[in-house]
This record gives structure tokens, sequence and C-alpha cells, in this order.
């Protein structure tokens, strides 16, 4: 699933070829991720608008129109949003065209993606929590959403609701690199952890920007390049590797039906505090 660095770079790319173009034309080949209105509708109130401003919520993409309507975009996992592709993909969803013949096309594998166009943006977007990269987001501010929690912290940084946009990649690199077992409950991290993950946190998600996001799966730029952040991966979706501080083999553990990566070693789980 694209996550904060992947949504990032695609918002920044898109910003610099689509902002005050106008639709054109939109072609819909599969219904299924318009949620909350009709291809009709939907085709009807986009005609003729303008893109007043891309940006980013979490893991949303928000297209602000001169309508004031805001197209929000969410990939989910298999999700990908493309610039002028040169051969038509297979899994085109949805084509949208604008003014000076751009094209930019949304495509989706598995189909978990979804297309909002609403006047209220807080309708999808108003209950995500604190920005990772904000000002807001200080390590004083992350030790009070981790107070008296206790629920693994690697479940907490990808509830959406107190963390917006670490997904489970960028959540395994951030522990990995402060030492911190994905089943440690959140509450009992001391200040020294907390002031660590939240600069790990920062620095992790910062550099995986500056690479383009990673291509582990189905992810793709506008312009169809990869990106490399997974080249710096030291745990996520290393099942079995060396750890590169340790050389113990990378294990795996569900946290919360959700598969986290860790070296046994370096992130050592304290039986005092489970």
């Amino acid at each position: 699933m694209p996550e904060l660095p992947e949504v990032e770079t695609i918002k920044r790319e898109l910003s610099a070829k689509l902002l005050g173009r106008r639709f054109s034309d939109v072609e819909i080949f599969d219904e299924k991720p318009l949620r909350g209105i009709s291809p009709r509708e939907f085709r009807r109130r986009l005609m003729g608008q303008r893109i007043e401003d891309i940006s980013r919520s979490g893991k949303y993409l928000l297209f602000q129109l001169s309508s004031d309507e805001t197209m929000i975009i969410h990939l989910r996992m298999t999700g990908a949003l493309l610039l002028d592709p040169k051969e038509r993909e297979k899994f085109t969803r949805i084509i949208f065209r604008f003014d000076g013949g751009t094209t930019l096309v949304f495509t989706d594998v598995r189909r978990f993606g979804a297309v909002y166009l609403v006047r209220n943006k807080a309708d999808i977007v108003g209950r995500l929590g604190v920005e990772p990269l904000s000002e807001e987001f200080t390590p004083e501010v992350l030790a009070g959403l981790l107070a008296g929690r206790r629920a693994p912290i690697k479940a907490v940084l990808l509830d959406q609701t107190v963390i917006a946009g670490i997904g489970n990649m960028y959540a395994d690199e951030a522990l990995f690199s402060t030492g911190i077992h994905p089943l440690t409950p959140a509450g009992k991290l001391n200040s020294t952890q907390i002031r660590a993950l939240h600069g790990a946190i920062r620095k992790i998600l910062v550099r995986a920007i500056g690479s383009g996001g990673a291509s582990v799966s189905t992810y793709r730029r506008p312009g169809g390049e990869i990106g490399t952040a997974h080249f710096d991966f030291k745990v996520a979706h290393c099942g079995g590797k060396k750890c590169p501080r340790c050389r113990a083999e990378i294990q795996r553990v569900r946290v919360r039906n959700r598969s986290s990566y860790y070296c046994p070693q370096c992130q050592e789980l304290d039986r005092d505090v489970t």
C-alpha cells in the first residue's frame, strides 16, 4: 500500500503537471472506486473544473477544484496514478483528460482504491491524526498520544486516527532504528525511546520521499518510474535476511493481523513491560 512517502511523491509530481489544468473529459471504466456518487454525476461535476491545488492528508490525495469541491483519492493497496502512459494500462479504472492534452490514468489491480468528490473534505479526512512531518508533531505530542495505551506500539503507529500516513514499511523501519520491539505496549515506552522514535519517524519518512517512495509491490510514480526507498530498508520486507547490525536473521511476527519485520537481537522484547 502506498504510504506517506509514496503519496507525497505522487502529490509533488502531479502538482508540477496538473495545477491550473481543467478537466476536458472523464472516462469511467469501473464505477467501483467511486464512493457516494454515480459515474454520471461524478463526470458532470468535474467537467470544466480547474485544479487549484493538490495536497496530501495522510495517505489521501486531495485535488481542490475551482468549484470549491474536492476530489479525494485513496490508492489503498494497488492503486496508481499515471501521467500520459505510452500504452493502455490493463487495470485502468478511470481516465481523466485535461486541456492541453494531458491525461491522468487511475489504475488499480485489486480494486480497493476509492475516489470521492465532496464539498467538505473533513467528511473524508477529518478523523485523521497528526501529520508526522508537521510542526505539530513533537516528541511531547507523541508522548501524549502513546500515554496509557496498552496496544502494541506497531499497531498504534498504524492507527491513522493517531498519526496519519505511517504504514507497515516505515513503522518497521522506525522501530528497528530505535531498537523497539513491535509488540512493546505503546504506553510503556520511556521518554528516551519516545524521543528517539519521533526522530526516526521523521528522518525515515523524509529520506523515503527523497528517494521517490518504495516500489516493493505495484507502486509506480506518475511518470511510470519506480521509487528506490526500499533499497535502504533494513528490516521491512526482509524476512529471512541478515540484520545489517548484528547479522541475526530478520523475523516476522503478526501484530493485529499485520506482518511486522524485526531483528530479535536488536529489538529484544522486554518481558517486564508486556
